[in-house]
């Protein structure tokens, strides 16, 4: 339908494509989950979007082989492709470096409410593609995509688009767990971390009140007391001390 679509009007003729159905009663779910894509994404460039939807609703199948269809939508598309990735480098006996997914616990509502983003299935979509952002771009275009299909998000919404910002930072410092208890920042950093020690030990040495290193390579930031906004913008500030 939207191929057609892109098909009505030549050069300078402007035309109006009307797409008739008998009602929604009549369709399926997937059926108006698509209608409905098309309804929200009707500006100039969207395809690509629009099938990457598309490919989320009926599955990508074997992209190995010839299934054309298959069950990509259990896991969403980039949990996917990563693992479509991970076999592949095997299969070609190359080494990956080891993936760190860091938890983060920093005691803040971050979420999407249900008002906002009704749609349990979508919800779940945008939680997982969020999390698989890997550069400030892919989040900065995910973020866009969202507000054009539901508007601005609530203070709930917004925290968790800030935290995966900080998550991206904490993927490149191999960070396992990022913590804080109200007063204490802890950062434990995994084996494989980039972080120089002698830049941790120089924290340490020279502000001894405010960075402690503990046990296992865990480095304690005192930042006392801090609202939700004061702490996501302090956290940030220290993470970027380490690049």
């Amino acid at each position: 339908l939207y191929q057609l679509r892109g098909r009505v009007g030549r050069s300078d003729r402007r035309a109006y494509a009307y797409l008739l159905i008998p009602g929604e009663a009549a369709l399926t779910r997937d059926a108006r989950k698509r209608l409905r894509v098309l309804q929200e994404l009707t500006e100039l460039g969207a395809g690509f979007r629009i099938a990457s939807h598309d490919l989320e609703l009926r599955g990508a199948g074997d992209l190995l082989g010839g299934k054309q269809s298959g069950p990509i939508a259990a896991i969403g598309f980039e949990l996917y492709t990563e693992l479509l990735e991970e076999t592949i480098d095997r299969l070609r006996g190359k080494e990956r470096e080891e993936r760190i997914d860091p938890e983060i616990r920093l005691g803040l509502s971050a979420f999407f409410p249900e008002k906002y983003l009704p749609d349990p299935n979508q919800r779940l979509q945008f939680y997982q593609r969020l999390a698989g952002a890997e550069n400030d771009d892919e989040l900065f275009d995910l973020v866009e995509e969202l507000r054009d299909r539901y508007g601005e998000p609530p203070l709930a919404g917004e925290v968790l688009i800030a935290t995966m910002r900080l998550r991206i930072l904490l993927k490149k410092l191999c960070v396992e767990l990022l913590e804080y208890d109200s007063k204490r920042l802890s950062l434990s950093f995994h084996s494989s971390t980039k972080v120089s020690p002698n830049l941790i030990r120089q924290l340490v040495t020279e502000q001894p009140d405010k960075y402690r290193l503990g046990a296992d390579f865990k480095l304690n930031i005192s930042l006392g007391r801090l609202s939700s906004a004061e702490l996501l913008v302090r956290v940030r500030k220290e993470l970027q001390l380490f690049f």
